[in-house]
């Protein structure tokens, strides 16, 4: 079976590992080295066509060969069919596969099921009933990821910069593997951190000059936030 990527499965929310960061959405070399070179712990690739950080398979593929052996990679899709997934494993070998749709309970279990590696769910948070969601996912993924509920009208379900409350997370039970992502930035991440004693954290628009462009002084201060407050 293949190993599980990074260390979120100690103690959650203590600090006996450093917190995780996914840098998600890169798509050029220059960005994806920042990242590694920062630290890193996983680097995202998007399979999105709506999305402005949508790479398509052979760019996903050089981009995570290079990464190999640095970073985990995830890939992040969208209700996405086996065949679809398929492709995408067969040609990148992510160790995450990031499912950020409207993937039901079942079809993520199909999903981790068919595929030996780990799934992560996202679930997104906009007042305390969103949490309801937890207990249905919880069981069939290895990590729930927190996104912030998209604007009305959006079209990304996630990838906004919009953040939610950090507090609704307070209850949590302390043994859940959990991503926090939605809205983080550097300027902000280390409160986040502070408050939620989030494992893992996962940015996308927040180390970004633009839509789709990530800006790697952004992506090393947003590590660097990280590791400060851990």
């Amino acid at each position: 079976m293949r190993n599980e990527a990074g260390g979120g499965r100690a103690a959650a929310r203590g600090r006996a590992m450093p917190v995780e960061i996914k840098i998600c959405g890169l798509s050029d070399e220059a960005t994806l080295d920042a990242a590694l070179d920062a630290g890193a712990s996983h680097v995202g690739f998007v399979s999105f066509p709506k999305s402005p950080r949508h790479v398509d398979i052979p760019r996903a593929r050089a981009l995570a060969d290079l990464a190999r052996g640095r970073a985990a990679i995830a890939v992040l899709t969208v209700d996405a069919d086996d065949a679809a997934l398929d492709a995408l494993v067969e040609a990148i070998d992510p160790d995450v596969l990031q499912l950020h749709g409207h993937e039901t309970p079942e079809r993520t279990a199909a999903v981790k099921a068919r595929f030996d590696r780990e799934v992560w769910k996202a679930i997104p948070v906009a007042t305390a009933d969103d949490l309801a969601a937890i207990a249905l996912y919880q069981s069939v993924v290895d990590r729930v990821l927190f996104d912030a509920k998209p604007p009305k009208g959006a079209v990304l379900p996630g990838g906004n910069g919009v953040a939610f409350d950090w507090g609704l997370l307070a209850a949590l039970d302390p043994s859940l593997r959990f991503v926090l992502s939605g809205g983080l930035t550097p300027e902000n991440v280390a409160e986040a951190v502070a408050r939620t004693r989030a494992p893992a954290v996962d940015v996308s628009s927040g180390v970004e000059s633009a839509p789709g462009v990530k800006d790697q002084d952004r992506i090393r201060a947003f590590v660097r936030a990280v590791r400060s407050d851990g």
